[in-house]
């Protein structure tokens, strides 16, 4: 049988040290296969070595520990298990509530080895269940967590009234856009797209900015990259490996759905 395997993501590199040499006198089967410095080396190097557990610290540089979890889980084999994920986090018991209503593992930093020690344990009997299907069901445990996380204050603030008008500057001319009129927003690097029937914008702010001051119940979020307005979507389609794409009724494109969203689309 081969051994267990993790990828621990911490910035400071103190930290990462003591947990990785706690980790290996706690589970010395255990096999850290990479320690990442930061959000992005930590999905490039999961979705290069395919660890069986993560560590993500939750405060990184480029990435947060939740958003780099979100990225792994959206470009994850799907003929692969997911990883389970522990986040390593430095915040209070106020914030810790969310980790508990989302009933994911987490370790406070300083990380105590008691602590650390029961980790390892639910860790190990996580591993030792039979294993699921080759491709991870939408409603799988551990897409739930995750969802429940990247959607409470924890990551998403929210904001005292929803945005209602899009402002977007092209050359020295202001255009007010609606956001009624708005199919669709996509991630560009440090900006955002904004489409609408007609016509594309580009604004100077990011998706994980602009979210929180939409109307959740009107725009939801299909994949990290994309918020798609629901009156839009003309029908969603599965395809057999049980990836979801959209088609939209006044756009040509066809949007991916990550396994994290796809379960927003089923039957009534």
């Amino acid at each position: 049988m081969n051994p267990p395997t993790a990828l621990i993501a911490e910035d400071e590199d103190l930290l990462a040290q003591a947990l990785q040499s706690e980790l290996h006198r706690l589970w010395p089967e255990l096999k850290i296969l990479a320690v990442a410095p930061d959000g992005p080396s930590a999905v490039t190097q999961a979705l290069q070595h395919l660890p069986a557990m993560l560590f993500l610290d939750i405060r990184m540089p480029g990435l947060s520990g939740l958003d780099a979890a979100q990225a792994i889980v959206e470009e994850w084999p799907h003929d692969h298990p997911l990883p389970l994920m522990v986040f390593v986090t430095a915040y209070d018991q106020y914030a810790l509530q969310a980790f508990d209503h989302a009933a994911i593992d987490y370790v406070l930093k300083p990380v105590k080895p008691a602590r650390l020690a029961l980790t390892c344990d639910r860790l190990k009997a996580a591993l030792h269940q039979p294993p699921g299907p080759s491709v991870s069901p939408p409603e799988a445990p551990m897409i739930q967590q995750l969802r429940a996380l990247l959607e409470s204050p924890l990551h998403r603030p929210a904001t005292q009234s929803p945005l209602q008008v899009i402002q977007a500057a092209v050359g020295s001319t202001i255009h007010m856009i609606p956001v009624t009129e708005v199919v669709y927003f996509e991630a560009a690097d440090k900006y955002v797209r904004v489409l609408t029937a007609h016509k594309d914008y580009l604004i100077r702010t990011s998706l994980k900015e602009l979210t929180p001051q939409l109307d959740e119940q009107c725009f939801w979020q299909v994949h990290r990259g994309v918020v798609v307005q629901a009156t839009c979507i003309d029908h969603a389609v599965r395809d057999e490996a049980g990836r979801v794409h959209l088609r939209l009724r006044d756009r040509p494109e066809k949007i991916p759905v990550s396994r994290i969203y796809a379960s927003r689309f089923k039957g009534m």
